[in-house]
C-alpha cells in the first residue's frame, strides 16, 4: 500500500469528518500494514500538509489561474502533498512527487476530467520555479496559523515568544518516553533500544527521559511490550514531579482526568510503586488503556476507575495526599503533535474554563489538610490557566500557591505557577500551577 495514499486518506478523514490526525493516521497506518519506512512518510506527508497548509495555498495561489477555493477539495488536498513534497522534502526526487500525485488524482477524482492534466501542470510548474515564487510574510501564511489564533497565543505568550512558538509548532513531533526505572536503567534501554535499531538520546534536562528516532509502530518494540518505557513529553512529567508526591504504603493519590495514563505512570515510578493511585477517566475506553498500561508497566499500585471528575466520590473526601488535575482544554501547547488543532474555531472553547473550574473545585475536596492539588493544562491562554487559578482561590482561602522545585534550566519559581511554551524548553506548551491546603 502507498505511504502517499495513506496520508491522502488521514487528511480526507480530517477535513471530512473532524478527525484528529493523530489518531487517524494511527489507525490507516495499521489497515494498509505500512512497514517503518512507509510509516514514517505517511505521517510526514499528513503532519506536513496540516502544518504547512497556509504556506502551500500561499504558493498554489501563485501557480494557478483560477482561485484555490474553488479547486476540488480532494485535488487541493493532492496539490498540497506534491507541492510538500517538492518544497520541504530533499530526499525524495520532484519526479517522483508530481507522477505519484497524478496517479493519485486518477483514482480518488475520476469524475473531475480536467484534474490529472491540472496537477501535473501545476506540480511541474513549481518545479521549474522552484526558489522563484514570491515569499511569505504574514506570519498566518508563513506559519499556517489563523490569524485569530496568533493573536490569542501572542497575548498570552507575548510578542517576542510568539513567532518561535509558531515555527516550533512547525517542527517535527518528537517521540519522547520516560524510563520504567522500576525495570530498567535509562543507559541499558539505550542499549536495548539500539539492538531494535531505534535511536535515542537523553532529553536536554529531564532524567530517565529519552528522544527516540526511528521508531515505526512504537507498540511492536520488545522494549515497549516488555514494558521498559512509556510515552510522556517531558512538561507532563515535569508537573507529576512539582508535586512532590512523597513515598510510603500509606500515601494516597488521585488522578482524576487520567487517559491515556502518562502521569498516572510517572507518579507510580516516582512513588517506587508503594501506596496506592487512582486513576480516572469518564470514558470506559480509556480506562481500559490505562489498565493495560500500568499492567504492561508492571504497577500494581495503580487502581483504575471510571469517574466523571465534576462528580462526587464520598470515600475520597479528605483523603488524599495529592491530587491530579491535568483538564481538559483547547489543546494550543500541542500543536506540534496535532496540527489540526490551529484550525479550530477558538469560539468552541469558551465553555472549557467553566468546567475546568467545576473539576478544580471538585477534586479540591479530596485533598486531605496539608496535601497538594495539582493543576495542569496543555494549552497557552489566561482564560484555561491563571484565570482558573484565581477564581478558585476567590473563594477557597484554605488552598495557596506553593513555589515549584524546577529544573536548573528554569528561573526560581516564586509564585507556584509556570508557564512552558514550545521552542524555549524543548517541551509541549504547558502550565503547571501547585496548590497546598492548609494544614
Amino acid at each position: 500500500m502507498s505511504a502517499r495514499k495513506t496520508a491522502l486518506d488521514a487528511l480526507i478523514a480530517c477535513r471530512k469528518r473532524a478527525a484528529w490526525s493523530n489518531g487517524v493516521l494511527k489507525d490507516y497506518i495499521a489497515r494498509d500494514r505500512l512497514d517503518r519506512r512507509d510509516a514514517a512518510l505517511a505521517t510526514r506527508l499528513c503532519y506536513g500538509v496540516l502544518q504547512h497548509r497556509g504556506m502551500l495555498d500561499f504558493f498554489l495561489q501563485q501557480l494557478l489561474t483560477g482561485k484555490v477555493k474553488d479547486l476540488h477539495p480532494v485535488v487541493r488536498d493532492i496539490l498540497h502533498m506534491g507541492l510538500y513534497q517538492i518544497y520541504e522534502l530533499d530526499k525524495i526526487p520532484e519526479s517522483a512527487a508530481v507522477n505519484e500525485s497524478v496517479d493519485l488524482v486518477k483514482n480518488y477524482c475520476r469524475t473531475q476530467r480536467f484534474a490529472p492534466g491540472l496537477v501535473n501542470g501545476v506540480l511541474r510548474n513549481a518545479v521549474r520555479t522552484k526558489g522563484t515564487l514570491q515569499q511569505p510574510t504574514a506570519l498566518e501564511d508563513r506559519y499556517s496559523h489563523p490569524q485569530a489564533l496568533i493573536d490569542l497565543l501572542a497575548d498570552y505568550v507575548g510578542q517576542e515568544a510568539v513567532e518561535p512558538m509558531l515555527a516550533a509548532n512547525n517542527d517535527t513531533p518528537q517521540t519522547v518516553v520516560q524510563t520504567n526505572t522500576l525495570r530498567i536503567s535509562t543507559e541499558k534501554l539505550i542499549e536495548e533500544l539500539k539492538q531494535e535499531e531505534v535511536t535515542a538520546f537523553p532529553h536536554p534536562w529531564m532524567p530517565d527521559c529519552l528522544v527516540l528516532g526511528n521508531t515505526g509502530n512504537i507498540e511492536k518494540l520488545e522494549t515497549f511490550q516488555k514494558g521498559l518505557f512509556y510515552v510522556q513529553d517531558a512538561a507532563g512529567k515535569l508537573s507529576v514531579m512539582c508535586a512532590g508526591i512523597p513515598k510510603g504504603e500509606a500515601v494516597r493519590v488521585l488522578d482524576c482526568c487520567a487517559a491515556p495514563g502518562g502521569k498516572t505512570f510517572a507518579a507510580a515510578i516516582l512513588m517506587g510503586n508503594q501506596g496506592k493511585i487512582r486513576s480516572c477517566d469518564i470514558h470506559r475506553h480509556k480506562t481500559t488503556l490505562i489498565q493495560k498500561g500500568a499492567d504492561r508497566l508492571g504497577l500494581d499500585c495503580v487502581a483504575v476507575r471510571e469517574q466523571d471528575a465534576t462528580e462526587n466520590h464520598a470515600g475520597w473526601l479528605g483523603k488524599m495526599d495529592v491530587v491530579l488535575a491535568d483538564v481538559p482544554c483547547s489543546g494550543y501547547g500541542i500543536i506540534r503533535k496535532k496540527p489540526d488543532i490551529r484550525y479550530k474555531d477558538p469560539a468552541e472553547m469558551a465553555r472549557l474554563p467553566h468546567i475546568q473550574l467545576r473539576i478544580l473545585n471538585k477534586q479540591a475536596e479530596y485533598v486531605k489538610p496539608g496535601g497538594v492539588l495539582l493543576y495542569s493544562t496543555c494549552t497557552l491562554v489566561r482564560s484555561e490557566n491563571e484565570a482558573v487559578i484565581e477564581a478558585f482561590l476567590a473563594h477557597r482561602n484554605d488552598f495557596v500557591l506553593e513555589p515549584l522545585e524546577m529544573p536548573e534550566v528554569f528561573p526560581k519559581n516564586t509564585t507556584g505557577m509556570q508557564v512552558l511554551v514550545p521552542g524555549q524548553y524543548d517541551t509541549d506548551g504547558f502550565f503547571i500551577a501547585k496548590l497546598r491546603r492548609k494544614a
